[in-house]
């Protein structure tokens, strides 16, 4: 969809698309938005996985209120504030030990900034002075500011501005479905894992050095570049004895996944093994307020609190104000009384379902994950080779737009392959979404991916029921 050109010359605003033309969102309800046209539009996406409890929540709009007439913002380098004092309790009331205090900001990149700070302070603080190299995983994304795209994997988001990024060691993702191994093994599809994505990272502490390696950050399930991903069970185990072994921090990107998106508080929940460090945002202030978080452990705290300095010197102007803090209190609380994190569990396992029968009906359909109310659509060309479409065709692109043009919003991506080529849906509706609601959300789905069948693919597709 190409932008009115009249529309572009009288107005101002630079978007991150300027080929395309943005429908105003007047008001929203529930799991709806409204155009100011009156259009009615699922968000099965909840913005980018954030809205959890849905578009105008009378509690979170009052606890807003209530705080906007006592005092909307105070700076952090000087002051606290009783919402921020409460928000940190309750927090670490969900989080296992020794996840134990938290450090705000005002959002996802922000966190994994300061999650990467931190780390190299710990090591500083402690005589490891040569300790900053943080290891990450291809076909990853941690955030848009220059430290937190530096350690992405994701090429088609890192391509533009290389020379501004630094340098650092990536190893494969536990990407069952594309198993950067399985060609490599005695036979093509064994009956068992053997782990060899988790045990990259000890080689590449060894071939980085041990005493250069600062941290290993990684998403416990994938987000925005894998839509769902999820590790094999026995996996985390095994990273977190490979980061004991050579004193480097274990870092969890839960931006997307924090806050029971997945069916646990946390994604890292649903296997056993503890991070050092969490990143979180999204959905910890279900949009009302820029809000996000690193949740840290209690040894890493008492190194920073027995430096000589007894500062992290890091900051931003608007990380925990307290209109923010009101909003994340009234969430947890809301997540807690309505019991909604059991209950994203179990819509989880009816999304599974309806997404392996979509799977059934369309050939370009590759693979299907879901955890929680976060899952992914991923298509191919070819489903028994899993060729990828060619980049240039947008095929997630143009069937999120048929999609929105049938009044479901899906957030589509690019580069699950190779971080480059392959297309995918994320979908992550609120927490209050009904199995109704879901069913109406896949047959919308289903008729988008009908349609561009239809325009886009060879009549071989039609006459063998396999993608080209």
């Amino acid at each position: 969809m190409k932008p009115k050109k009249n529309g572009r010359e009288t107005r101002h605003i630079f978007y991150r698309d300027l080929n395309r033309e943005y429908p105003v969102i007047e008001r929203g309800e529930g799991i709806y938005l409204y155009t100011r046209e009156g259009k009615r539009i699922i968000d099965g996406a909840s913005g980018a996985a954030v809205v959890s409890l849905g578009h105008a929540n009378p509690r979170l709009v009052e606890a807003l209120k209530k705080q906007a007439e006592k005092v909307a913002f105070v700076h952090l380098s000087t002051f606290s504030s009783e919402p921020l004092l409460k928000l940190a309790d309750e927090i670490a009331s969900v989080c296992p030990p020794p996840l134990k205090r938290v450090y705000f900001t005002s959002g996802g990149s922000e966190a994994v900034e300061g999650a990467i700070k931190l780390a190299r302070q710990y090591h500083v603080e402690r005589g490891n002075r040569d300790k900053h190299k943080v290891i990450s995983r291809f076909i990853s994304y941690h955030g848009s500011t220059i430290g937190a795209l530096s350690i992405s994997g994701h090429a088609g988001r890192r391509s533009k501005y290389a020379p501004l990024l630094s340098s650092f060691p990536r190893i494969p993702p536990p990407y069952c479905y594309r198993c950067a191994f399985r060609e490599h093994r005695k036979t093509p599809h064994p009956p068992h894992c053997d782990f060899e994505c988790a045990y990259e990272l000890e080689r590449a502490i060894l071939s980085e050095g041990p005493e250069l390696v600062s941290a290993f950050i990684f998403e416990p399930i994938i987000g925005a570049s894998a839509p769902a991903v999820a590790p094999p069970v026995g996996y985390l185990r095994r990273i977190r004895r490979i980061c004991n072994k050579y004193d480097v921090l274990l870092i969890a990107d839960e931006v997307m996944t924090g806050f029971g998106r997945t069916g646990k508080f946390f994604a890292f929940q649903h296997y056993d093994a503890i991070p050092d460090i969490v990143t979180v945002s999204k959905s910890m202030s279900s949009g009302y307020s820029p809000l996000g978080a690193i949740i840290i452990s209690d040894e890493i705290y008492r190194v920073i609190e027995d430096s000589p300095t007894g500062a992290f010197v890091h900051g931003h102007t608007f990380a925990g104000n307290p209109l923010s803090a009101a909003v994340g209190l009234e969430v947890i609380r809301i997540l807690k009384e309505e019991k909604y994190v059991e209950r994203v569990a179990q819509l989880g396992e009816y999304l599974a379902g309806k997404l392996e029968g979509l799977k059934r009906r369309h050939p370009t359909i590759g693979d299907v994950r879901c955890r929680g109310l976060l899952a992914g659509v991923e298509f191919v060309s070819n489903r028994k080779t899993k060729k990828p479409f060619p980049r240039e065709m947008e095929a997630a692109r143009k069937i999120a737009d048929l999609c929105l043009e049938k009044g479901l919003y899906l957030y589509p991506g690019k580069g699950s392959c190779d971080g480059v080529r392959g297309d995918h849906l994320l979908m992550a509706p609120p927490y209050i979404i009904t199995e109704e609601q879901i069913d109406e959300m896949i047959e919308v789905l289903s008729e988008a991916i009908a349609e561009f069948e239809e325009t886009v693919l060879s009549e071989e597709t039609h006459t063998t029921g396999q993608a080209v």
